[in-house]
């Protein structure tokens, strides 16, 4: 069984999980799209998978067979399990509970060599949609308190599998990061009465240096303090603190605006390794005006080293301005 363990210093939360350390890495991987060799996610290969937890199929195959073109499973390694009760307990001064939560595996597509940038616009909103469902369906579970999807693209960031594929964690606790960015959120409202999202939104739109794309529903654009080069967050233009309650037409929009996003960066920066991560309000808030769900991406152009794990400061070499003119004017 996972652990979930406090640091007693800083509140964050570490998970112990040592399943982790069995996973197979040395499945064969290359870095363009033509590798070849045994891939759990390919159909056929479905019994090489715990059993699906939902997919989409269109004629009405049985499930865990062929005919799907979206499959969620759960991680055959997963780095927090469901079964059990969080059994919180003290350790002298330390904190430590029961590594429970969910851990989902979305298979984006059949086809092995499909990227996101490249897929049409209503397989980008299946993908958007499945992550909608799962969320939906998690969040009936009163043990959950955050839920957080993200996808790795790529070795370098993160991928030990080509296969297109992104993942859900469900957890216990409200991660730090998610916490910090709520509570600033939060502390922003009650002095000015108004989100920092939308406000952010306005801003933008008016000066136009670091907006990528828009649509009517959506905008791309890169963070006035950008951590990593290039990075982009997507965001709605309507305040919506929940992506669970996003509808139709805000699924359509973003599925074009993420393709849209993801498309130029394949073009300016040669199909680099990215992740994304959606951020959306914990589960069991329930004062929602300081609020605004958004999509982060971050390509993987830059490593992480001393300074930066010892302080917590972040170094850009890319002004956001540039990355956001390089990434707007790129052609599709």
């Amino acid at each position: 069984m996972p652990q979930l363990r406090k640091d007693p210093i800083t509140s964050r939360w570490v998970i112990i999980s040592t399943e982790r350390g069995k996973r197979p890495l040395d499945f064969p991987t290359a870095p363009t799209p033509r590798a070849v060799g045994f891939c759990p996610f390919c159909p056929g290969n479905e019994d090489k998978t715990p059993p699906e937890i939902m997919a989409y199929r269109k004629n009405g195959n049985s499930s865990d067979r062929r005919g799907w073109s979206l499959r969620v499973v759960p991680n055959k390694f997963p780095a927090l399990q469901i079964e059990g009760d969080l059994e919180r307990a003290g350790e002298g001064i330390y904190d430590k509970m029961h590594g429970l939560g969910a851990h989902e595996v979305i298979i984006e597509s059949p086809n092995h060599n499909d990227v996101l940038s490249a897929m049409p616009e209503e397989r980008v909103e299946e993908v958007l949609w499945a992550y909608r469902d799962r969320i939906l369906d998690l969040r009936k579970d009163d043990r959950f308190q955050y839920i957080l999807i993200f996808k790795n693209h790529g070795e370098q960031a993160g991928a030990s599998l080509e296969h297109p594929h992104s993942q859900l964690i469900a957890t216990p606790i409200v991660p730090k990061r998610a916490r910090e960015e709520v509570d600033g959120a939060k502390a922003y409202f009650d002095y000015k009465d108004r989100c920092i999202f939308c406000d952010m939104i306005r801003q933008e739109l008016q000066q136009e240096l670091r907006i990528i794309a828009q649509n009517d529903e959506f905008v791309a654009m890169a963070p006035f303090a950008s951590r990593f080069p290039f990075e982009t967050w997507i965001l709605p233009r309507r305040h919506e603190p929940f992506f669970e309650d996003a509808q139709k037409h805000d699924m359509v929009s973003c599925s074009r605006i993420l393709k849209e996003v993801l498309g130029r960066m394949s073009q300016v920066l040669v199909n680099p390794p990215y992740n994304y991560l959606i951020h959306s309000l914990p589960l069991q808030e329930t004062e929602v005006n300081h609020y605004h769900w958004h999509i982060e991406i971050m390509p993987t152009l830059v490593k992480v080293a001393g300074f930066e794990w010892g302080t917590g400061f972040y170094i850009n070499p890319v002004l956001p301005e540039d990355a956001a003119r390089y990434l707007r004017e790129a052609r599709l």
